[in-house]
């Protein structure tokens, strides 16, 4: 099998993982299959040829292992300036800073956030991982990230309804 299709075949099983990582209402169930997910990337990005992808990919599965048992806020500027520093300095043009912004928002929110506010970062992360897939050629990742923002903005609106009616049934209504 050609690299190339290869590579792309893995950015499917991505695809597939992803579809099912932030369609989570559970915290912890999300984090679970995000680092499967970040690991299947991991490989997808290595298959591409894109170094600094990958090492964000690495990244982001590191600091989700360590988010699903730790929630600090010094982790997580420790897993940002790792990712900053590192992405500079592997990167070879600016526009490679894409999935190292990402993988900073990403581990900004995993780590400090929950619930709708989480998502929400989520999805800034995911508007930049975008921009990314699009540069390295991800077929699989690009069409992750646009179906991920949109499941993102469903699950976000689903916790909204939640925590509504949950308020009603509290006020007496």
């Amino acid at each position: 099998m050609d690299n190339a299709i290869l590579a792309q075949f893995v950015g499917f099983i991505s695809f597939g993982l992803g579809l099912s990582v932030f369609y989570q209402k559970n915290d912890k169930r999300l984090k679970i299959l995000m680092l499967i997910f970040n690991l299947t990337h991991l490989l997808h990005f290595l298959l591409l040829g894109s170094m600094v992808s990958a090492l964000s990919a690495l990244l982001s599965a590191l600091r989700t292992t360590t988010a699903i048992f730790i929630s600090s806020k010094k982790v997580a500027v420790f897993f940002i300036a790792i990712s900053l520093v590192s992405g500079y300095w592997m990167a070879e043009h600016w526009w490679d800073m894409w999935s190292v912004v990402g993988t900073a928002i990403g581990t900004y929110s995993v780590f400090c956030l929950s619930g709708i506010v989480m998502r929400i970062g989520f999805l800034l992360g995911a508007s930049c991982w975008l921009t990314n897939n699009i540069l390295v050629g991800s077929i699989g990742g690009t069409l992750l990230e646009m179906t991920l923002i949109a499941m993102n903005l469903l699950t976000i609106y689903r916790l909204y309804r939640q925590q509504m009616k949950s308020m009603i049934k509290q006020s007496g209504y």
